[in-house]
């Protein structure tokens, strides 16, 4: 990423803002940390005013958070917004997968993710695994053919991450979904598009109780 220069600083802006909110949804940055001007503007090659911008931005739609007198840090996601991410994602994802079309082109990238999830787990490597879940989740809203939708859960995703990572163990978190990303996969394959937004309903509502309850947990 090059240096930003005056014909074109919104530009920049919205792509620094994107590169920290892919970050984010990566697991590279984790609920509660700090994060140092100098450090993220010299290896994203860009101005503090740049990276300011950005992180005005990112606060705004709360994945950061600004404390007076101590810097900016990545947000802890609360109760309450987890159990609203839940409730959007079961109203998003769920519809998007019972209203789908077997040969949409995005069922191609969930199948991608779930071999990239299986290669994560044989190598042990448990944020790559949730990595490709992310991405798993990410085409299911795709076959909705909405670029809003896409955009917007886009921002959600990041916020998803942030929940996930109140919870340590990233195997007890992720393996889980793995073996069910596929088997939700095929039913979708099958022509079954209903079976498979009901069998991603109970996933969703299993997997909220598995963060809520790390939170728990955290909160003690």
């Amino acid at each position: 990423m090059s240096k930003d220069t005056p014909d074109n600083p919104r530009t920049l802006g919205e792509t620094v803002t994107a590169e920290i909110r892919r970050k984010l949804v990566g697991g590279e940055l984790v609920p509660g940390q700090r994060l140092s001007e100098a450090a993220l503007s010299e290896s994203l090659d860009i101005s503090r005013n740049t990276l300011r911008e950005a992180f005005r931005v990112l606060t705004q739609e709360g994945l950061l958070k600004h404390e007076p007198n101590r810097g900016v840090f990545v947000a802890v996601p609360d109760m309450a917004s987890i159990i609203d991410i839940y409730r959007v994602r079961r109203f998003i994802e769920c519809q998007a997968l019972a209203q789908a079309y077997p040969k949409h082109p995005a069922v191609q990238r969930m199948a991608q993710a779930v071999a990239a999830a299986e290669r994560c787990r044989e190598a042990q490597d448990w944020s790559g695994a949730g990595t490709a879940n992310m991405a798993f989740h990410a085409a299911i809203v795709e076959l909705a053919d909405s670029e809003r939708l896409n955009t917007f859960y886009a921002h959600l995703s990041a916020e998803l991450r942030l929940a996930f990572g109140l919870l340590n163990d990233a195997e007890f978190l992720h393996s889980p979904y793995i073996d069910m990303n596929a088997a939700i996969l095929q039913r979708l394959e099958a022509g079954q598009a209903q079976e498979a937004a009901q069998a991603l309903d109970a996933y969703l509502v299993q997997s909220e109780r598995t963060v809520l309850a790390a939170y728990a947990r955290r909160s003690r």
